[in-house]
């Protein structure tokens, strides 16, 4: 059972989301909780669709508050008489089910906090609702034909409606409209949005650390020496806002910036001193009033803290466009960069975020231009013209470069690029990589009608003799560029996965973050960092295996079990495996990781375990198929071969029992079979003396 999908993975999140509204409907009757299916599962398609990391288990109070009063009012039609359902009764069950279940991130808020986020809400959900203004167009239509008689059920009525619609013959809120089309306009309107790119768990030093760091920082002393020359008492500028000449000349040495002060007019004619002092009024550090540059009270305790002053300098970057690579006359033209600044400083940082190789300047350049390329015309104008408007953008980009590597957010050096980063070979790419490939992307690589085009089996070989040839220009973030930009990530809701922040996490949270969310080597860091936080070993790993003993979810059961085999030390893992296969509730578990692993065969397992294997399978592949008709079809598809296969199913001694019985219904419904018909078969198959043992394919 995982927890996240891709956006385009759209049937197995489909069969999750009926898998786990099943359960949720089943497990919130036994408890006496309110629930509707149909709004679990809006609510969970909010989580996958709309936002920025799709983690179903973990719900922020941002979550809640957009779900009940932006998601639900927009999608949910709710006609005319119909019983209103209870919505956010349905979240707060929700949320009980994924903890109780072991399925809420650990990295989320508690119980408590989430509730307590729906009851904040609650009362405003029901005016949401009716608020026509929040409907989406879809739903407004439909409530419109509802509330003048139309069974919007019936098609053929609802288009005799519409047509009427066109011609302007139906009364409608007219108001209502213009504002649900003006927030369509605007993009407030909630909708898929493009998934954001996983990133790899990244390892940080304790904060103190980064202080240090960030302390040694030339553009943090030079800030901070700003702002104490400007003081509380404030300095007199120009009607132009600019320091004045002479003491802007002081500045210069006060500060270190190496501007060179002979001969020029203005402060404006010393671009470092300029840049400083844009920077520190957009780190509000300082303003201008009143004729005078005064120093902000209120960044006081900012100045007085390192790491604080360097990430208010880091955001700051963002805001710079102008000061950075702005025209500097009516003389000169703004680069492509100019237009996208922001997007594309994100794009590069994210890019270069748990990154584990420095990225080779000509990798990066090329990306950014097909940021370029997705964002204007190029359509015009000739090859040369379009290389002097990538050279600008290029040399505008080192200058964002330069003043990132000064904060101490990037380190640049020279060397080979590393092997990951050359192009892929025409030669290698076959029609199905092609035709899978995105056409920017393709176009990017060099690989566009490679077979055909010798153009750009061309254009590959010229970027890889450029990344081969000799040293490249390598960029990585720092520790401390690290960390502002995994702050930026979570800010606007993206995952970003930080080594040794599990080392509190339940056992069973734990495991399902390692097992969907983190690389080998990240996972056993944080796995032995959990182990040591617990102080005892073997009491450790007891909590770690009972967390998959009491998983219900028998697929998320093995992948938790997986992730801690491989995450154990060299050895440790195939003899816990062992040690479990003799385990009545974890046999079947340890059955099929050892198969898998290739370190038992079927002919060594026993016709017990041989059983044991053939029915984890089976309730695994009903999980995977999403239970209920998903999983009726799947068994239908195999015919007699399912029959029997469930019928030996049910004959083992597997300890999942809810699960053989829900088997047992399913394949009833599927294949015709009946309870009396099933154990015949089981009875037959012992009296004929086979071991019905399967070899695992």
């Amino acid at each position: 059972m995982r927890m996240r999908f891709e956006p385009e993975a759209e049937e197995e999140f489909e069969a999750a989301r009926g898998l786990l509204v099943d359960r949720l409907v089943r497990w919130a009757g036994e408890q006496g909780l309110p629930v509707d299916g149909y709004m679990a599962e809006t609510a969970l398609d909010y989580r996958h669709l709309v936002t920025a990391d799709g983690r179903l288990g973990l719900w922020e109070s941002c979550h809640v508050e957009e779900l009940l009063l932006s998601w639900l009012p927009q999608q949910v039609t709710e006609l005319p008489g119909e019983e209103r359902a209870d919505a956010p009764g349905t979240l707060r069950t929700l949320l009980r089910y994924l903890h109780a279940a072991q399925l809420a991130d650990p990295r989320g808020p508690s119980l408590q906090d989430s509730l307590a986020a729906v009851d904040r809400v609650a009362e405003q959900h029901l005016a949401a609702m009716t608020d026509r203004t929040r409907w989406g167009l879809a739903k407004f239509w439909a409530m419109t034909a509802a509330e003048q008689g139309v069974d919007v059920q019936d098609e053929a009525a609802f288009q005799r409606f519409a047509d009427r619609a066109q011609r302007g013959e139906v009364a409608y809120d007219q108001q209502a409209l213009a504002a649900i089309m003006e927030r369509r306009l605007t993009g407030r309107v909630l909708s898929g949005v493009a998934r954001a790119e996983p990133q790899l768990p990244v390892m940080l030093p304790p904060d103190d650390e980064l202080r240090r760091r960030a302390e040694a920082s030339t553009a943090v002393s030079q800030l901070r020496g700003l702002a104490e020359w400007a003081g509380q008492g404030g300095r007199p500028v120009t009607a132009t806002g600019r320091l004045r000449l002479a003491e802007a000349r002081e500045m210069v040495d006060v500060l270190g910036t190496g501007d060179k002060a002979e001969g020029v007019r203005s402060s404006a004619d010393l671009p470092r001193l300029a840049l400083l002092v844009e920077w520190a009024k957009k780190a509000r550090l300082v303003r201008v009033a009143k004729g005078r540059l005064y120093a902000v009270a209120k960044a006081r305790p900012v100045l007085a803290d390192p790491l604080q002053l360097w990430l208010r300098a880091f955001d700051a970057s963002f805001e710079l466009r102008q000061a950075l690579i702005g025209a500097r006359s009516g003389w000169h033209i703004e680069s492509m960069l100019f237009d996208v600044y922001e997007g594309v400083l994100d794009d590069v940082l994210n890019t270069l975020y748990s990154l584990p190789y420095p990225m080779p300047w000509p990798r990066l350049r090329d990306t950014v231009h097909l940021a370029y390329r997705s964002s204007f015309q190029l359509d015009a104008g000739s090859d040369l013209q379009h290389r002097m408007w990538f050279e600008h953008a290029d040399r505008d980009l080192h200058a964002v470069l330069d003043l990132l590597d000064d904060l101490g957010a990037i380190e640049r050096d020279r060397g080979m690029a590393d092997p990951v980063f050359l192009d892929i070979d025409p030669s290698d790419a076959g029609p199905e990589l092609l035709a899978d490939m995105p056409p920017e992307l393709a176009e990017l690589l060099g690989v566009a009608g490679a077979a055909t085009d010798p153009a750009a089996r061309e254009r590959a070989d010229a970027r890889r003799e450029e990344l081969t040839a000799g040293p490249v220009e390598l960029i990585r973030l720092t520790e401390l560029g690290t960390r502002a930009v995994r702050q930026r990530l979570l800010a606007v809701g993206r995952d970003a996965p930080l080594v040794g922040e599990l080392a509190q996490a339940p056992a069973a949270g734990l495991l399902g973050v390692l097992a969907e969310e983190y690389d080998p080597d990240a996972a056993r860091t944080e796995l032995a960092g959990w182990i040591t936080a617990r102080g005892e070993r073997e009491g450790a790993l007891r909590q770690l295996t009972d967390a998959v003993r009491t998983m219900t979810f028998r697929t998320r059961a093995q992948a938790m079990l997986d992730v801690l085999l491989a995450a154990l030390p060299d050895g440790e893992g195939e003899r816990l495996l062992r040690t479990l296969r003799r385990d009545p509730q974890l046999a079947p578990l340890a059955l099929n990781a050892l198969a898998h692993r290739e370190l038992l065969s079927p002919e060594d397992m026993t016709d017990g375990e041989s059983l044991l294997v053939l029915a984890e399978s089976l309730l695994q592949l009903v999980e995977l198929a999403g239970g209920g008709e998903g999983a009726e079809e799947t068994l239908r598809a195999q015919g007699s071969q399912a029959r029997d296969a469930v019928a030996a199913a049910l004959d083992s001694a597997h300890p999942d029992r809810v699960g053989l019985d829900e088997l047992r219904q399913l394949a009833a419904r599927a294949l015709g079979t009946h309870g009396a018909r099933v154990g015949r078969a089981r009875k037959a198959r012992r009296s004929s003396g086979k071991s019905g043992r399967k070899r695992r394919r």
